[in-house]
């Protein structure tokens, strides 16, 4: 494995790569090394060697910090100034059986957390990178600062690429003051259907729900047996108290509802985060589906016997069972005309399957010319995202 400590290292690594038509394995810290397909390359090249925060203005809602950095420690610097990550990034590592997220893995994957539905995914808040192409040019986009116009926006073409078009270098983003309190409101609803149509009516009130998720199986450890259908406000305590309980009316003819907050409410929410609710085992393979709300319980309805957890208001449906090529199928019939990603599987099924949705042939001519461009030898994680 190679570790280079600075971008002008890692820039050499891969130009001499490029010479010698070498394909590169890039991660971080590993953590999602078990996501989407195996990748074919003999040397892997970490990102991990490139670790600190090189800018933090806190009134200015900016912070810099090169890729290899965990995200626990920028986390931890924020925190410090009462500060968040937007987009409530997943500690995947009970997932994915490895920790250690690194900040360029986070946005090279585009992971975000329940509060995607109010505030947008984590590509919506990056602002500027530096990044080192197939060729080992290094190159920069976007800035360091709230408005800026310097051309091209390629922060969104790679935030999501999966280390595919560039190695990330350095990231720069937003980031907001963290909520002075949470609360949130779970409702027994009598199945999916009926929790899909209260987690709308809270996306659809006045009161800026912040997370809405619907447990299947519920909570039994809290005396709430499934479905469970739960809704999150987080602001200032007043406002939190206020919200919650009109809230509460709006809510009232879907069910008996319950009130968490606090500390109990922020452990419901990384649950969902980290989709530990999703209670997969060991052996499973992992699917995330992305389809339309209104769409969710028919698409639950087809997998029977699957483990499930919804989030984004039903959007987002995380699905656990056999993994194999028919449980598979099954998973991607079920997603129908919405999307699909074959999030963690054995190494064997990773290799036999689409992984990903195929493009419209349209998107897929684009995207070659682009990986052209920026990768014309093909060596940045060949295979990751498709045959």
């Amino acid at each position: 494995m190679m570790t280079p400590g600075t971008e002008q290292a890692l820039a050499e690594a891969v130009r001499a790569a490029h010479a010698a038509r070498e394909p590169l394995a890039i991660e971080g810290a590993g953590s999602k090394r078990a996501m989407l397909r195996p990748v074919q390359a003999a040397r892997t090249l970490s990102t991990r060697g490139l670790t600190g925060i090189t800018l933090y203005k806190p009134a200015e809602l900016v912070i810099s910090a090169r890729a290899g950095t965990p995200v626990a420690e920028i986390e931890a610097a924020l925190a410090e100034q009462g500060q968040q990550i937007i987009a409530e990034p997943p500690d995947l590592s009970a997932l994915l059986g490895a920790g250690g997220a690194t900040l360029g893995g986070v946005v090279a994957t585009n992971l975000s957390g329940p509060r995607r539905i109010a505030w947008g995914s984590m590509r919506d808040h990056v602002l500027g990178i530096r990044a080192v192409k197939g060729d080992g040019e290094i190159f920069r986009s976007g800035g360091r600062v709230l408005k800026n116009v310097t051309g091209l926006d390629l922060c969104k073409l790679l935030a999501g690429s999966h280390g595919t078009l560039g190695v990330l270098t350095e990231i720069t983003f937003k980031v907001l003051p963290a909520a002075e309190a949470t609360g949130t409101l779970a409702l027994a609803v009598p199945d999916l259907g009926a929790g899909v149509r209260a987690l709308s009516a809270g996306l659809g009130s006045p009161f800026g729900v912040s997370g809405a998720a619907l447990l299947p199986m519920g909570m039994a450890a809290m005396g709430l047996p499934g479905p469970v259908a739960l809704l999150r406000i987080e602001d200032f305590s007043e406002s939190v108290t206020y919200r919650t309980g009109r809230l509460r009316e709006v809510l009232a003819p879907f069910g008996e509802i319950s009130l968490f907050d606090g500390q109990a409410a922020r452990s419901l929410w990384r649950g969902v985060r980290d989709a530990t609710f999703l209670d997969a085992a060991p052996e499973d393979a992992v699917w995330r589906l992305s389809v339309a709300p209104s769409a969710a319980p028919a698409v639950c309805a087809a997998l029977p016997g699957a483990k499930l957890l919804l989030d984004w208001g039903g959007g987002l449906i995380w699905v656990a069972g056999e993994a194999s090529e028919a449980m598979h199928q099954a998973v991607v019939a079920a997603a129908g005309t919405g999307s699909f990603t074959l999030f963690r599987a054995p190494d064997a099924l990773r290799h036999a399957v689409a992984v990903l949705p195929p493009e419209p042939p349209a998107l897929a001519a684009i995207s070659t010319r682009v990986k052209a461009l920026l990768d014309p030898a093909g060596i940045l994680n060949p295979g990751r995202m498709g045959r």
